[in-house]
Formats: C-alpha cells, sequence, structure tokens
C-alpha cells in the first residue's frame, strides 16, 4: 500500500467534495506517479486554492485511461481512478498545520520544498506524513485515535447498519473492494 496527496489545483473546495462524492479523481495522463496507482492505496485530498487537506480516500482501481462513463456527468472522457472509503472532511487541515507537524524543526528538505504548496496533481507521501494529517483531521472533527481507516481497527472496512438505521458497524475486510450492502 502506497500514500499520496491528490491536489486540486484548478478548482475549489465545493470541486474537490463533488469529486469525493463521484468516487472519481481525474488524474492527468502525464502525471509522474500515475502508473504506481493501485487498488487499496490512500489518498489525501489537498485543495491549492485554500491550501487545506479536504479529505481522504482509498482507491479501487488503478490508473485509468479514460475512466468508465459517469451517467450523471457530461462532457469529454477523463482519465483518473475510482474511489472507495471516502472522506470529505467538514473542517480542513491547513497545509502550514500539517507542516509543522510533520517536520517541526524544518530540516527535512523534501517536506520544506512542499511547505508553500504541491508542484504535482499526484503526490507520493510515506505513511507518517499521511498517518499525520488524517489525525489532524479527526482531531478537528473530534474524532480520538487513527489506525489505517476513518477510526476503526486496520482489516476492516464500514458497513452500514440495517436500511435507513445510519448506524456504523463494522466488519472483516475480506481483500476484496465490492459493493457495501
Amino acid at each position: 500500500m502506497q500514500h499520496f496527496i491528490f491536489n486540486l489545483t484548478d478548482g475549489d473546495r465545493e470541486r474537490a467534495t463533488c469529486f469525493l462524492h463521484a468516487k472519481r479523481w481525474a488524474v492527468s495522463g502525464d502525471e509522474r506517479h500515475r502508473d504506481a496507482l493501485a487498488p487499496g492505496d490512500l489518498a489525501l485530498v489537498f485543495v491549492a486554492l485554500t491550501s487545506e487537506f479536504v479529505g481522504r480516500a482509498m482507491l479501487t482501481t488503478t490508473f485509468l485511461d479514460p475512466m468508465p462513463s459517469d451517467p450523471a456527468a457530461s462532457g469529454p472522457a477523463v482519465s483518473g481512478v475510482l474511489l472507495g472509503d471516502v472522506e470529505n472532511w467538514p473542517t480542513g487541515v491547513p497545509l502550514d498545520v500539517a507542516m509543522q507537524r510533520i517536520d517541526p524543526n524544518g530540516s527535512n528538505p523534501y517536506v520544506q520544498a512542499n511547505a508553500t504548496g504541491f508542484h504535482a496533481g499526484v503526490v507520493q507521501i510515506t505513511v507518517n506524513e499521511y498517518d499525520t494529517v488524517v489525525s489532524l483531521g479527526n482531531s478537528k472533527r473530534g474524532v480520538a485515535g487513527y489506525q489505517h481507516g476513518p477510526n476503526r481497527p486496520i482489516g476492516t472496512r464500514p458497513r452500514y447498519g440495517g436500511k435507513g438505521s445510519g448506524l456504523p458497524s463494522v466488519v472483516p475486510f475480506n481483500g476484496k473492494i465490492d459493493k457495501l450492502t
């Protein structure tokens, strides 16, 4: 499993939210890390305009060129990835706050090179960097603890209670990404 940042350079938080709700993320065919994207990888969503992390998602596909058509959208075919296990954070994590937590001494040249924003649409990061930003996102929402997912043990995935209950429960992850029922 690898960890990435999906950097939305040409839109605002509302556009990022639309992508997350559609469970799709556009990735340019010339992105450096496009061929490294794989099912099960985790991505943070960053909005350059507001310089904040606004959510996270798990990839359910490799890079697709083009992605399957979305019946709800019109326009030209685009390349990218499909997403699952999406979180759209109501309160973003500012980049400067994340950078201070990841590199408190300002001594890591790779981290500091991105302190004012990211230069690519897909940026590979470490598990520690990913976990730090998710932990900050969870603390802004009042969620305690983090273990590779939205506050659930590793190796599990969310499944929702009975129809209309709105109550989440945790079930063992079978290693396949399929439709949750």
